[in-house]
């Protein structure tokens, strides 16, 4: 059976939603973002026009377009509306696969025989514009990779439908930058050998591009072909993620106490931007010798940055622990889990700090969370077998 696979994207979402609480907005180039030094989170296609793109930094978004109104992020209003939008598509199709905040994608195969794959995604579509107001395009093809590339395509040409027989044709004549996977420095790679549009790199001998590229070289060569076999992952919402150190002999050094939990926060911080969470809510757990046990948390801005999260955590720390006891145990849970990057918090941090955070995950990735981390929590080590394997499992993921 050949598969039916919606990628719905919503349009300018944080502007959209912005737009929905202040009609005022409307019409004119908006910026969601912070800070003379700050970066461009989302913007509106009136900024769009000026060349105003996402991950831009503020300043010169600025002078590309001096009228632009800035404003300031709300992670809060847009996970709201983000998790209306999650029900109304649940209640309806029958796997869903929650890429993002505002990016979902659909299986709807077998559709067809009772009542049409996209007469049924179009009323899905105006069901969710009409119950919040938000715009949206969607594409409906036979694979993730196409569907997505539609759904680009179609924010000029409206909702498209790929079948099967179309999808070469439809492929071919755009650049290889649409394809996912296909970033900066690969498309200047392969155009300088004259490889730009998709269907000079799908004519490409695979193993002339693996050399090239090393081993995504072959999943870029299949996209380029239309070839993609992932299937829709169905979408359930993470709660909590947790840490927990316990001491092999109980412990009042304050030194000691705050250097391991500025490790486990980035530990756990770490986590959140490899799986694409923001967290809301912040929880600091002890133990005492006597084995009496406290918490005490706050409700925070999403963000999955140490930074943030280690100045609340210390705050919430030393606001609980407030007996001249020995601990034998502390923990930490980030709650209130929402999808979204670390980029699209950054409603008041630098864009150095956005390169600072993608050099130390990336190095991280590659050879463990403790590769390279801030001094304050250096010396955090996991200090049991069951701690030191699931590390192990996180890294090789």
């Amino acid at each position: 059976m050949t598969r039916a696979i919606v990628h719905l994207d919503m349009n300018t979402f944080f502007v959209s939603c912005e737009r929905i609480t202040n009609s005022q907005l409307e019409g004119i180039p908006l910026i969601i973002g912070g800070g003379d030094r700050g970066v461009v989170a989302s913007c509106s296609y009136e900024a769009r026009r000026f060349g105003v793109r996402s991950a831009m930094p503020i300043n010169m978004a600025l002078k590309l377009c001096p009228q632009a109104k800035v404003m300031k992020g709300d992670m809060e209003l847009y996970s709201k509306y983000s998790h209306t939008i999650t029900e109304i598509i649940q209640e309806k199709a029958p796997v869903v696969e929650k890429a993002s905040i505002d990016e979902f994608y659909l299986d709807i195969t077998g559709m067809d025989k009772f009542y049409g794959s996209y007469k049924w995604t179009t009323e899905l579509a105006n069901r969710i514009t009409k119950e919040t107001g938000l715009p949206l395009t969607f594409a409906l093809s036979v694979n993730k990779t196409v569907s997505k590339i539609g759904t680009g395509e179609g924010k000029q040409k409206m909702n498209l439908e790929i079948p099967e027989h179309m999808v070469k044709p439809f492929l071919n004549p755009l650049s290889i930058q649409k394809i996912p996977m296909v970033g900066d420095v690969t498309f200047r790679l392969l155009s300088r050998i004259g490889i730009r549009t998709i269907q000079t790199l799908s004519e490409m001998p695979v193993e002339v591009l693996q050399q090239m590229i090393g081993k995504n070289g072959i999943d870029i060569w299949k996209k380029a072909n239309g070839v993609d076999t992932n299937p829709v992952e169905p979408y359930s919402e993470r709660k909590s993620i947790s840490t927990e150190h316990t001491f092999s002999q109980d412990t009042i050094d304050m030194v000691k106490l705050k250097t391991i939990l500025t490790g486990m926060v980035e530990k756990l911080a770490f986590q959140l931007r490899s799986e694409e969470w923001l967290t809301s809510t912040v929880v600091v757990k002890i133990r005492y010798a006597n084995f009496d046990t406290e918490t005490k948390q706050c409700k925070i801005a999403y963000t999955s940055a140490d930074h943030i999260l280690t100045t609340n955590v210390v705050e919430l720390f030393d606001k609980l622990f407030q007996r001249r006891m020995r601990l034998r145990l502390i923990g930490i849970r980030f709650s209130g889990l929402v999808r979204g990057t670390y980029q699209i918090n950054l409603f008041e941090d630098t864009e150095e700090m956005l390169s600072l955070y993608a050099a130390m995950d990336k190095i991280k990735s590659r050879y463990g969370f403790d590769a390279v981390m801030r001094c304050a929590g250096a010396s955090f080590k996991p200090n049991t077998k069951d701690e030191i394997l699931k590390r192990k499992i996180e890294n090789s993921k």
